[in-house]
């Protein structure tokens, strides 16, 4: 697949990005590169690798399942302009 100036200021567009003129032909360049490694890609054989999800076969590190109220409410509505019993307090919007 190759990826001409058409294409370059179309997907440009669709991002919203604004190109200049004179950039089309190094993206255009540069995305002919992009797809190129992934057809690189596309040719290596994985059929024998098993999917991973980390590179190093650990066991993730578990904390009790607790609840708690965090023993932080003060700190939390500290800076709020207005706070009662550790809540914030926020002016009535529907009536």
């Amino acid at each position: 697949m190759s990826v001409d100036q058409g294409t370059v200021r179309r997907v440009a567009r669709l991002a919203r990005l604004k190109v200049q003129d004179e950039d089309v032909p190094r993206l255009a360049g540069e995305l002919n590169a992009i797809l190129g490694f992934i057809e690189q890609l596309n040719e290596v054989d994985v059929a024998a690798v098993e999917p991973l999800t980390s590179v190093v076969t650990m066991k993730m590190k578990m904390r009790a399942d607790e609840v708690t109220d965090g023993h932080r409410a003060g700190q939390i509505v500290a800076n709020a302009p207005a706070q009662e019993d550790s809540f914030f307090m926020v002016p009535k919007v529907v009536e």
